[in-house]
């Protein structure tokens, strides 16, 4: 086990996403000695980051174990994520989403994952079919089943956090169900966010639309980024059915105004936003 340690960065800085994405097992917040935050993140092995910090070794000390053994409950609206050791006392109405931090996305901790576990808890998913669009952990799609949707999915492009999603699933015994691939982004073609990051815009296309799902969705949640948000609006516009409703997180809140200008080219009204810390979520909704 290896621990890469990165000073001036918090749990909710957007770079915690991309480390989740490269193989982290976990992530701590400390307090540094110079008094600044020191984010620390568990992996099984080195890997290039991008970031600036420093790498070292573990003794045979169960680190990961300790962290995720001090891991609670969170509460989110109507949803409780919790980990498997946890004991929970559930409140009246409440749901709770089985979740182990693993290599994905997604524990319910992180400030964007919860605006978006509250903001699934607000609607009537009774009858709905929903699509969790870069699925991670799972947690959306799973809780959008706890919650009582008729079918939930999840698309993400990376294989492995597929496989993280299923496994989740069944810990649940959820019906949601997760494959690999990605929307289709109308117009995105050349378009480079990041060719090395898993967004599916890199080499004009070299991620496919998922095969096998329900081309339309009455509810599209999605927790990425502004650009990727921005260059994938006429696919959520495509995948909504008529007066169906977008999530959209992880969206810092600088950076909010050019998605809401995808949104609004693809035909998509933003009907509410939430903020928390730097970041916002903006539901969205269709033409009826």
């Amino acid at each position: 086990m290896k621990v890469f340690r990165v000073g001036g960065l918090t749990g909710e800085s957007p770079e915690v996403a991309r480390l989740w994405e490269m193989g982290c097992r976990g992530i701590q917040e400390v307090g540094g000695e110079s008094g600044e935050t020191e984010l620390i993140a568990y992996f099984d092995e080195q890997v290039e980051t991008g970031l600036v910090g420093t790498w070292e070794d573990l003794d045979e000390h169960d680190y990961l174990a300790e962290y995720r053994a001090g891991l609670q409950p969170v509460r989110a609206g109507r949803l409780v994520v919790a980990p498997s050791h946890a004991a929970v006392q559930m409140r009246d109405g409440e749901a709770v989403v089985w979740l182990d931090p693993g290599s994905a996305f997604g524990t319910g901790h992180h400030e964007t994952t919860a605006m978006a576990l509250e903001a699934l808890g607000l609607l009537d998913l009774v009858g709905k079919t929903v699509l969790d669009v870069g699925s991670g952990s799972g947690v959306l799609a799973i809780a959008a089943d706890v919650l009582g949707a008729e079918a939930s999915y999840g698309i993400d492009v990376d294989p492995a956090t597929v496989l993280v999603a299923r496994e989740n699933a069944r810990r649940n015994r959820s019906r949601a169900r997760f494959a690999v691939g990605t929307l289709p982004a109308p117009g995105a073609r050349g378009f480079v966010v990041n060719p090395e990051a898993s967004d599916g815009l890199g080499d004009a296309g070299s991620f496919a639309p998922a095969r096998g799902l329900p081309g339309r969705f009455d509810v599209i949640v999605a927790n990425l980024y502004a650009e990727l948000h921005a260059a994938l609006a006429g696919g959520y516009a495509a995948a909504l059915l008529p007066g169906g409703s977008l999530l959209l997180t992880g969206v810092l809140s600088r950076l909010g105004g050019s998605v809401e200008e995808a949104l609004a080219a693809a035909g998509l009204g933003v009907t509410a936003r939430a903020e928390r810390g730097e970041w916002t979520l903006l539901a969205v909704g269709a033409p009826a």
